[in-house]
This record gives C-alpha cells, sequence and structure tokens, in this order.
C-alpha cells in the first residue's frame, strides 16, 4: 500500500515554520550582533587604535 501525500499539510507545515523563524529572526540578530562582549571588544579596539595614533604622531 503506497503512503499517501498530503501536500496540503506539506505546505501549511512549510509555511508555519518559516512564519515562525521570520519572527524570530530579528531578535536572535540584536541578541547576537548587539552582545555587550562585542561593544567592549569595540570599545577596545577603537581605544587602541586611538593609542597607536597618538604613539606614531608623537614619533
Amino acid at each position: 500500500m503506497p503512503h499517501r501525500t498530503r501536500p496540503m499539510t506539506a505546505l501549511l507545515v512549510f509555511t508555519g515554520l518559516n512564519v515562525v523563524l521570520a519572527s524570530t529572526i530579528t531578535p536572535v540578530y540584536d541578541f547576537v550582533c548587539f552582545l555587550p562582549y562585542w561593544e567592549r571588544r569595540r570599545e577596545q579596539r577603537r581605544q587602541e587604535c586611538e593609542a597607536s595614533l597618538v604613539h606614531s604622531q608623537s614619533t
């Protein structure tokens, strides 16, 4: 007995899954991109860059 396919159910599940993933991507993106770790790292790199500029200008 062959397996019956249910294209409407598959389409609804696929669409529902995409809606859920699309609605959760913004908070996940914000969480990953704006972690305090990256903010601290960005600030540290900025300070290192400024320090190297001051050092190179003074010599």
